[in-house]
């Protein structure tokens, strides 16, 4: 009888941790899965404006350089606005991003404003190779923050 009360309990504290991991932040648990091991900073760029393209390139680059190279930097580029232009196929940057994305930096685009210019202009624009799509780029910077990222707005 006692080997079946403590197999029950067993149980229960099994469903317990699942409910308790189902529980936590969808986002958390990914930045933790995509943190770097080594890294000495997680930092979030937000590009919201076209003319800002080069900045935000040149920072991610400046970064990386001062940290002693990628593996101690952690860099997402959530663009949303005007800024998703950056990510467009065809963009003048696009060399300039493969490298960063060589680099480990990652590319998120706001999909509702995808959708937004899909409605204003007729057509869906195609992304970069290199575009992580998420629904709301705003919500990832937040989600981002809470994992612990600090957020520079260049």
């Amino acid at each position: 009888m006692q080997y079946l009360n403590i197999r029950v309990a067993a149980v229960k504290m099994g469903v317990f941790v699942v409910f308790l991991l189902a529980s936590l932040s969808p986002a958390i648990a990914h930045a933790s899965s995509d943190l770097k091991p080594f890294a000495q900073a997680h930092v979030v760029l937000q590009l919201s404006d076209q003319q800002r393209e080069s900045v935000v390139l040149d920072v991610a680059n400046n970064l990386i350089k001062h940290y002693g190279g990628p593996d101690n930097i952690d860099i997402e580029i959530v663009a949303f606005g005007e800024g998703v232009r950056l990510l467009f196929s065809g963009s003048p940057y696009e060399s300039r991003i493969s490298s960063l994305v060589e680099n480990g930096v990652r590319f998120y685009v706001c999909e509702n404003t995808l959708d937004t210019m899909e409605l204003s202009t007729g057509s869906r624009a195609k992304l970069s190779e290199h575009a992580i799509p998420v629904r709301t780029g705003v919500a990832r910077i937040l989600d981002q923050v809470s994992a612990g990222y600090v957020l520079v707005r260049p």
